[in-house]
């Protein structure tokens, strides 16, 4: 079964080529050039990841990314313009999984792609031999993890937060995961890049930033005083939390 991939963007030369990129690995694209036909599209396909331009005719990335979060958790990676650091940052508190700055490397969205897929089960093609090769696609596996109100189930991606169910994305529960099979030790916000989204990013931490920041809202009873996850200045993040893997 091929993944099925939507991609939006006013500017034809982008989706021509990202369309090409994406159908050489095997998927099944269809490319929108506004918002209202990208909703379209994920509406009448349930495609398996979308790449929205933040800005575009009739709905811009960020509405069509807010409408698609208010009823389900597909994988979205936003495309910005360089100078537009504020909406990236919106996007991501909105929900957005990845973003890619204009202009990009085809070559690099293929991959962002291939991880997010991976880590969401979708692994067909390319992306499936990328997976069986990358210790990292096993980050969802592993025994439960336990902790005083905090219960997280690696293979089925749930996690309680004293027996209720919490609304996580992908990028949040492998944050959470990373660092509560790690409990105590120090991981800088580099290291967090490396390790939950794969990819090389050009020392811009923000992400990671803005996805802490969600999780703790998610999941701490005082994200503003949170008790698991710890910020250490100058370095990054830890969970601070005393419990048994099991």
């Amino acid at each position: 079964m091929s993944a099925k991939i939507v991609v939006a963007d006013d500017e034809q030369n982008i989706t021509d080529v990202c369309r090409r990129y994406l159908e050489r690995e095997g998927w099944t694209v269809w490319v929108a050039s506004d918002g209202e036909e990208a909703l379209r599209h994920w509406e009448e396909h349930h495609p398996d990841l979308l790449v929205l331009d933040l800005m575009m005719p009739k709905l811009g990335g960020l509405e069509v990314c807010d409408r698609i979060r208010q009823q389900e958790d597909t994988p979205i990676i936003m495309l910005t313009a360089r100078g537009e650091e504020a909406d990236r940052l919106l996007g991501l508190t909105m929900g957005a999984d990845d973003y890619l700055t204009k202009p990009f490397s085809p070559r690099e969205l293929v991959l962002r792609i291939k991880n997010i897929l991976r880590r969401t089960g979708v692994q067909t093609g390319a992306a499936a031999a990328v997976a069986s090769r990358n210790p990292a696609s096993e980050e969802g596996d592993g025994p439960a993890i336990m902790f005083d109100g905090l219960e997280i189930f690696p293979q089925e991606r749930r996690v309680l937060i004293r027996g209720a169910e919490a609304d996580l994305t992908m990028k949040e529960f492998d944050l959470l995961h990373l660092l509560a099979k790690h409990p105590g030790k120090v991981f800088s916000r580099s290291q967090l890049l490396n390790q939950v989204w794969d990819v090389a990013y050009d020392g811009d931490t923000t992400t990671v930033t803005v996805h802490i920041r969600r999780l703790r809202e998610k999941i701490e009873a005082n994200p503003s005083a949170p008790a698991w996850i710890k910020t250490v200045w100058g370095i990054g993040y830890k969970l601070e939390a005393r419990g048994q893997e099991r």
